[in-house]
């Protein structure tokens, strides 16, 4: 089984390739706006570096959102545009759990993982899962203060991370909240996730499929542009 996997939901941007069981060879660059360009490299380099060549996949898999809007629908041309291309299945993987995933794998002692996704000021995209992954409390947009999550803190551990983790980690005193550093959603954490969806035949359409962003995305015209056209019309 040979699955690749494709994350842009964010500033990394990466691709993993997992061939067979238990063997993984990963690429990522760290950037910001430069994800349709650096995609590619990153696949190439996980595909040169395994020395397989694109015929050779049996699926791709692609970070689902939320996240930026860009980078997600970079992330999921790329990946429906390899499937078109070798006429394998495309799988979605939420990118919560993407990040949940590297939070367990580093702290064994947690009952819960909360990974977080920057969403600007004080509002993250967010979700609880438990170590098999069901979800506590569904993804939500969720604006952060002292009392958040209290309860959740109160009776269990948890370990915290992703692009928002850090805004909320001065407002938290609780001592069952763990903060896990750099772990932003990267493609090799995917792969768990995508060789069960492989296996269970859990595929998106490869036309059809789309992001979920779970905000609509909202074009913002600069104060320039708009005072530039009023003076045209004057």
């Amino acid at each position: 089984m040979v699955i690749l996997c494709v994350e842009s939901s964010g500033n990394i941007c990466s691709a993993a390739l997992s061939v067979g069981a238990d063997k993984v060879f990963s690429s990522i660059v760290s950037t910001t706006g430069e994800h349709a360009s650096l995609l590619t490299t990153a696949i190439g380099n996980v595909m040169a570096e395994a020395g397989v060549a694109f015929s050779g996949l049996d699926a791709v898999a692609v970070s689902a959102g939320p996240g930026s809007y860009t980078g997600l629908r970079i992330g999921a041309s790329t990946a429906k545009g390899i499937c078109y291309a070798n006429d394998v299945p495309l799988i979605a993987v939420p990118t919560l759990e993407i990040i949940a995933e590297e939070l367990f794998s580093k702290s064994s002692s947690v009952e819960y993982a909360l990974p977080m996704i920057d969403a600007r000021r004080m509002e993250v995209y967010c979700a609880v899962l438990d170590r098999n992954f069901k979800y506590v409390s569904q993804t939500e947009a969720k604006i952060l203060d002292s009392s958040s999550f209290a309860e959740l803190f109160k009776h269990h551990r948890v370990a915290l991370g992703g692009s928002g983790a850090d805004k909320f980690k001065p407002i938290v005193s609780s001592a069952n909240a763990s903060f896990i550093d750099d772990s932003n959603a990267k493609a090799q954490y995917m792969v768990r996730s995508a060789v069960r969806k492989f296996s269970d035949k859990e595929f998106a359409d490869v036309a059809y499929f789309e992001p979920f962003y779970l905000k609509e995305y909202v074009a913002v015209v600069s104060k320039n542009k708009v005072l530039e056209d009023a003076l045209k019309q004057q």
